[in-house]
């Protein structure tokens, strides 16, 4: 009787072992299955959602309804869509300013070899320009009369505000441009000369001098541009252009214009002015007469 009984009990145990191990792995495969479930749904989500983040699609509708500004700032994707997108407008940005500095530099290289141009990192220099056009206001007294030191004379009526003229951080004296700083700087300057011929005042010079109309129609007409230095006496030439032109006797004016233009190396302090042959015969109009300087390194 007691190793029936005890016979028993060893059956019941195992069955009872048997029926925990079965439910031990079927509560794993459960387990696995549920699990291999939601990692692949969660996973099918997350590439369904950043696929919609590159497209911008979940930044258009919520719920149906449009985002607003405050709800689009609150999305993560929202924000990591405008990080993307502000890094490929900086880099787009970088390489065309990058681009866009080169060609400026080779063109400018080009066309004025001697030119330096400073890096980006290099401190911004100082805006120096100048820009004076011809004024029909009388000369003053003693103004445009021959200096003993230069040749011509000096052109005093010199607009530096109205119209295309201007000054910036240059100033404008007695017909001078002084320059603030030392540098290399661009000088131009451009004279519009209009000679009347008329037929009495050339028969008094023929009366008076003994001369024919046809030298004074041949008369040359010159251009200067000086520099002044505080520590020279005397005004240095820096330019010079001359036109010689015969007119027809059947016109009663001529018309002829000089331009020149250069590079120069000025000081501090320095004075830039321009004479002509006979300041009376230049047209002061402002697009034909003009004088002007600008710092370039």
């Amino acid at each position: 009787m007691v190793s029936m009984s005890s016979s028993h009990t060893m059956q019941y145990i195992g069955l009872l072992l048997l029926a925990a191990i079965l439910l031990q792995t079927i509560a794993v495969a459960v387990t696995f299955i549920y699990f291999s479930n939601v990692l692949s749904t969660m996973k099918e989500t997350f590439s369904k959602s950043s696929v919609s983040c590159l497209m911008r699609a979940n930044l258009r509708t919520l719920k149906g309804q449009e985002l607003n500004a405050a709800e689009g700032k609150d999305d993560p994707c929202w924000q990591v869509t405008q990080q993307l997108h502000f890094l490929i407008e900086k880099s787009m940005s970088s390489r065309y300013q990058k681009e866009i500095s080169s060609a400026v530099k080779d063109e400018v290289s080009r066309v004025l070899p001697s030119l330096v141009i400073q890096d980006q990192d290099d401190s911004p220099r100082p805006k120096i320009a100048a820009h004076v056009t011809g004024s029909y206001i009388p000369e003053k007294d003693g103004g445009g009369q021959p200096n003993r030191k230069v040749y011509g004379q000096k052109i005093q009526s010199w607009e530096s505000e109205k119209g295309l003229a201007f000054l910036q951080n240059v100033e404008l004296s007695d017909g001078e441009l002084v320059v603030p700083q030392a540098g290399l700087y661009y000088i131009y300057s451009q004279t519009y000369f209009r000679h009347t011929l008329i037929e009495e005042d050339e028969s008094d010079r023929e009366e008076e001098d003994g001369t024919s109309g046809e030298s004074v129609r041949g008369k040359p007409m010159l251009q200067y541009v000086y520099k002044k230095v505080s520590s020279y006496p005397v005004p240095i030439l820096l330019m010079k252009n001359a036109r010689t032109t015969c007119w027809s006797r059947d016109m009663e004016y001529g018309l002829y214009s000089i331009y020149q233009a250069g590079l120069f190396q000025l000081g501090g302090g320095d004075r830039v002015f321009v004479t002509v042959s006979n300041v009376s015969t230049v047209d002061m109009d402002e697009k034909s007469s003009f004088f002007g300087a600008f710092l370039v390194s």
